[in-house]
């Protein structure tokens, strides 16, 4: 039980856990301390939602003045639509598959290591697939930041969300999935996409 966070979201881990606890058992330690994966996951399911508005500040902060290339699923239209990457320099995407993006990994990696700039720091969100390549990029010598669901999470702080709901036109794994989504006309997103997979 996490004081934290919403009586639902405890309700969910609790039973994911009841589930699945052998399996984190299986792949993890007792003696390491890991990180929290709820980094970009601080609106929704946070209690006290004062605290959103100072984290995103925060979070904006990595790409402040920065060119950024983000990796992303083909709706998912990080930033678009509001001001979260506002600030960053420069902005480049390569558009993945919307769902089993890892099917494509070998030409998510080639085509991030094609377009990156000097000092470019790598803004991912592409699913489990962000993990392994944000890894693998580090690897590479790259900056790389899996921010997952912080754009979503963002429009329902925008919105004073209270509850999961579908953004329009974006995807929302969690609400509403693609339903709904329309081809994008906004020319400075579409100006900013540098490849496909």
């Amino acid at each position: 039980y996490d004081p934290q966070i919403t009586e639902d979201t405890n309700v969910h881990w609790k039973k994911h856990m009841n589930r699945y606890r052998h399996v984190w058992y299986k792949y993890t330690s007792p003696d390491i301390v890991y990180g929290h994966s709820f980094i970009s996951r601080f609106y929704i399911e946070i209690k006290d939602k004062t605290t959103a508005k100072p984290r995103f500040e925060k979070l904006k902060q990595f790409w402040d003045g920065r060119n950024i290339v983000i990796i992303e699923g083909e709706q998912s239209r990080l930033g678009i639509g509001n001001d979260l990457f506002d600030n960053a320099k420069s902005i480049k995407r390569i558009l993945c598959p919307v769902e089993n993006a890892f099917d494509k990994y070998d030409k998510i990696l080639d085509a991030a290591k094609k377009y990156a700039s000097d000092n470019c720091l790598f803004i991912l969100a592409v699913g489990p697939t962000a993990t392994v390549l944000s890894y693998d990029l580090f690897k590479a010598g790259y900056q790389a930041l899996d921010v997952g669901h912080a754009d979503i999470e963002y429009e329902w702080f925008l919105a004073g969300a209270t509850k999961k709901q579908p953004v329009k036109n974006k995807y929302v794994n969690e609400a509403g999935r693609g339903k709904g989504i329309t081809e994008s006309t906004d020319k400075d997103y579409l100006s900013q996409i540098i490849c496909r997979i």
